[in-house]
């Protein structure tokens, strides 16, 4: 019988429903998300879940916070730790950016979730658009964009990685190989970077 109170599980529901709800939301995109569904799969009621999310919106908006975590932990990954490596580094975030996107589209289909009464901080900014403007600034110290061209900037290149995302994912890319995927999107990346660098 599913318990009704989150002592059932020593003080950890919370956490063990926004893990169901990332798992549900991974294999089914946002639409597969419910309370009711994410409850069942780690054996409460319904009524236990309202103490840590008040609805199924705020479930979501604490799922897709939680992409936004993972994807920067991607992106990490292949950020370079040597000093004086700015356009590497925001090279790394543009290719983290599309390749967590087509390696995980149902996390990405809800990367810009925004229900209305969620309970996402609205002065949260979003992990990987914060790596996006370290890079950014990166590239200005290291004199590869002026202070003038850095102005707004963020806008082009994540214009870009996220629209050819959306492309390979459900747009007239889908379909295309790996290895296609990853030399368009080099030259997408490589592109945007170069568009900014060029602005006068």
């Amino acid at each position: 019988m599913a318990a009704d109170v989150a002592t059932y599980h020593h003080g950890n529901l919370r956490a063990e429903l926004l893990e169901a709800g990332l798992t549900l939301v991974r294999t089914g995109g946002p639409e597969a998300l419910s309370l009711r569904e994410a409850t069942r799969a780690v054996g409460v009621t319904p009524s236990a879940a309202y103490r840590h999310f008040g609805s199924r919106n705020a479930l979501l908006a604490a799922v897709s916070s939680a992409v936004h975590d993972r994807m920067a932990e991607a992106i990490l990954r292949q950020w370079p730790e040597q000093e004086g490596r700015a356009w590497d580094r925001l090279y790394a975030v543009g290719m983290g950016y599309i390749e967590f996107a087509l390696a995980e589209p149902g996390w990405f289909a809800a990367f810009f979730t925004e229900p209305g009464d969620g309970d996402r901080s609205p002065s949260r900014v979003p992990p990987p658009f914060a790596l996006l403007t370290e890079a950014l600034d990166g590239m200005v110290e290291a004199r590869l964009l002026t202070p003038q061209t850095r102005l707004g900037a963020e806008w082009p290149c994540w214009a870009a990685v996220h629209g050819f995302a959306q492309l390979a994912i459900a747009g007239p890319l889908r379909g295309r190989s790996d290895l296609e995927l990853r030399d368009l999107a080099d030259q997408t990346v490589r592109a945007a970077i170069e568009g900014v660098s060029a602005r006068s």
